[in-house]
């Protein structure tokens, strides 16, 4: 038996995620804060899509993103944070290759897709504030479906790639993890190989298929404060931003601390410590997906009404 095939067979050894290291200490603390959003993350987005679905009032292209940017955000935060929860609890960090690099796609997935389902929604607010007229006509049921899919297509050719690149590379034995969950880099640095082909793709694909949904965002917005400021009436345009107000909040506690772990990680080099990454990196999928639901509820009337009425009809009936 060859050297070379030897280190390949070392690949499916267990691994193990050892948490935040230099945090070992305070895993306990950390999982009370995180385990809390969790379970509102659930709950939240849970009762959105539960709200959306049910009452036929909320069956707007609006509410019918917003019902997709909960699922996804449900999946985000679970395809981490249980098994993070369980390395802070039980020291349960050991993961088979094969589990690993699952859980590898589905959060770089899932984050991709939302990315998408945000740039959908920017979409869906220039269409009703630019052309308010013809806005179901635009933004039909067909149309809304296909924007979906085209959504989760375009996460998966991104991110697919990213199995046969870690599958591809000889791995000679290293199991230790040091992070709570597996990412693609992460991966990579334990083989023998060269990863550089790992390293551009890793940069470029993902930071362009995002720098993409970023700008045409911008343009969105763009387009549509040059339309919102056209409208004679104070109050009018104030209406209009209004409408906007949640999707605006929701975008940048998406992207800022996701673009801020991005170039920490690959430029920040020694001087942000490796542990303020990770629980950085920890926090990054769970703060927004807790967030997100309680923002939508807090700003959106309709919803508040919804949720009001539901308590209500609960308290009534007990």
């Amino acid at each position: 038996m060859t050297m070379s095939s030897n280190h390949t067979n070392l690949r499916d050894i267990w691994y193990t995620m050892i948490g935040i290291p230099g945090l070992e200490y305070a895993h306990i603390w950390l999982s009370i804060p995180i385990c809390s959003m969790y379970i509102v993350a659930l709950a939240g987005n849970t009762l959105l899509i539960f709200l959306i679905s049910t009452d036929h009032s909320l069956h707007e292209p609006m509410y019918l993103f917003l019902s997709m940017l909960a699922l996804a955000d449900i999946i985000l935060s679970t395809v981490t944070t249980p098994k993070v929860l369980a390395i802070f609890w039980f020291r349960a960090g050991g993961i088979s290759f094969a589990s690993c690099v699952a859980q590898m796609f589905f959060l770089h997935f899932m984050f991709v897709t939302e990315s998408a389902i945000l740039l959908a929604m920017a979409f869906d607010r220039y269409v009703a504030i630019c052309f308010p007229l013809r806005y179901t006509t635009i933004l039909t049921p067909s149309v809304i479906g296909r924007m979906g899919l085209a959504s989760v297509t375009r996460s998966f050719l991104i991110c697919f790639p990213l199995v046969f690149l870690v599958y591809r590379l000889t791995y000679c034995g290293r199991n230790i993890i040091r992070h709570s969950y597996c990412e693609h880099m992460g991966i990579a640095r334990l083989a023998c190989d060269n990863i550089k082909v790992n390293i551009y793709y890793g940069m470029t694909v993902p930071l362009f298929s995002i720098g993409l949904d970023i700008v045409l965002i911008i343009i969105s917005y763009t387009l549509i404060l040059h339309s919102v400021f056209r409208i004679p009436s104070r109050d009018a345009r104030l209406k209009a931003l209004g409408t906007c107000g949640s999707h605006v909040c929701v975008i940048l506690l998406f992207y800022t601390p996701s673009l801020f772990t991005f170039f920490a990680h690959r430029f920040g080099g020694h001087s942000i410590p490796r542990h303020m990454h990770i629980l950085f990196a920890n926090l990054n999928v769970v703060v927004p997906p807790t967030l997100n639901p309680i923002i939508y509820g807090v700003k959106t009337k309709q919803i508040q009404e919804r949720i009001f009425q539901m308590f209500s009809f609960s308290k009534a009936y007990f």
